[in-house]
């Protein structure tokens, strides 16, 4: 490799000393042949003195000289990463190439500029490829929804289950994330499946498509032990629930509990009983079958139907008399019927089946963390 001669770098620390455009402008073309060209013809002391100079200098670079700097260091990795860290934390439209693409910034310089910078700094960062777990925690903590939502966009970041649990349930009221949360590639089904329930339509049923493998999550088998045992040992024999679902669980051993029986618990409202019977009929907690009564979608019904083989027919009259139950009116839209007649037409009953193991697995964990925040 041939190193420039004492003359040429004479020349350099001249050109740094003149305070003109030109002179600035000159010792970039210069710096980007010598000291940023990936043969280098710089010696170790050469490269030291000459970095020193630059970081010196950066700051009294006119704006389009530094704009111009970025842009050459952001492709380039054998660069010096102080001056990389100092441009990275310049002014957005300096800092931008440096933010997305430069390999020489370290977790810690990006965490710094996270916690410290402006929001566009971490939208820049939120885009870079490669994001750690650290660096993607730092954005989900410091920055705004437009930065979650690039962040939750870039399939290459990296991002912890703490966050992931997070911004899952952040995405229950900011709708922003929701899309882009089930587009990922990460996101574990048993989390997919807990958004079913504020998710648009057409995403529900990308959940129903996309994560109906329950091969793909593993449950705490302890936790769930844990969970089954205090829904089990909750004491409701007071209870007008703990009445209905005696009712049913007799019904059930003697075979009287069928679609008919549903159909005139609600024509009559009893509609603890109806719940009770839907919860009996596909081993769900009361409490999920609550949340399918009151989900005005449809489509969660729409699921449980196809899961426990009722008929479509079927499944129309219950879904007209579940609505008229609960909100005092028949349903007078025809659109939205078929809407959620299609759905039931176009899942699968594996699937189906598939989502309500993930409820019923689901609402178990949450009653083991309850049970656990009520011990502590």
């Amino acid at each position: 490799m041939n190193t420039i001669s004492q003359e040429q770098a004479a020349r350099l620390l001249d050109l740094a000393e003149k305070k003109s455009v030109e002179a600035r402008q000159l010792l970039l073309e210069n710096i980007s042949d010598l000291f940023l060209s990936e043969e280098g013809r710089l010696t170790e002391h050469q490269r030291a003195l000459m970095t020193d100079i630059l970081t010196k200098l950066v700051g009294e670079f006119e704006t389009v000289i530094r704009k111009d700097l970025a842009a050459r260091l952001a492709t380039m990795d054998n660069v010096p990463a102080e001056l990389v860290k100092l441009l990275a934390n310049d002014r957005i439209e300096i800092a931008a190439p440096i933010l997305r693409q430069s390999g020489a910034l370290r977790d810690v310089d990006l965490i710094e500029i996270v916690r410290n910078r402006s929001e566009e700094h971490r939208l820049c960062i939120a885009m870079r490829e490669k994001l750690t777990e650290e660096v993607s925690d730092a954005l989900v903590e410091n920055g705004g929804t437009d930065v979650i939502e690039a962040l939750l966009r870039n399939q290459d970041a990296k991002i912890s289950q703490h966050a992931m649990e997070y911004l899952v349930a952040e995405s229950r009221r900011i709708d922003r994330f929701q899309e882009p949360l089930l587009s990922r590639n990460d996101l574990p089904p048993v989390l997919a499946h807990r958004m079913f329930w504020w998710v648009s339509a057409a995403l529900r049923k990308k959940i129903l498509t996309d994560y109906s493998d329950l091969d793909q999550v593993a449950f705490d088998g302890a936790v769930q032990e844990a969970a089954n045992k205090a829904i089990a040992d909750h004491d409701e024999r007071e209870s007008v629930m703990a009445r209905a679902k005696a009712l049913v669980g007799r019904l059930a051993e003697t075979g009287g509990l069928d679609t008919v029986f549903l159909t005139q618990a609600l024509k009559q409202q009893k509609i603890p009983i109806f719940i009770a019977g839907i919860a009996q009929l596909a081993r769900i907690d009361t409490g999920i079958a609550w949340r399918i009564f009151a989900d005005a979608g449809g489509e969660s019904f729409a699921v449980l139907c196809r899961a426990i083989d009722i008929s479509k027919n079927d499944f129309v009259s219950l879904f007209l008399l579940m609505s008229e139950a609960r909100g005092g009116t028949r349903v007078r839209s025809t659109n939205f019927v078929t809407s959620v007649v299609e759905l039931f037409d176009s899942i699968t009953r594996e699937n189906a089946q598939a989502a309500v193991e993930f409820w019923r697995r689901d609402v178990a964990y949450q009653e083991a963390l309850q049970g656990l925040r009520e011990v502590g």
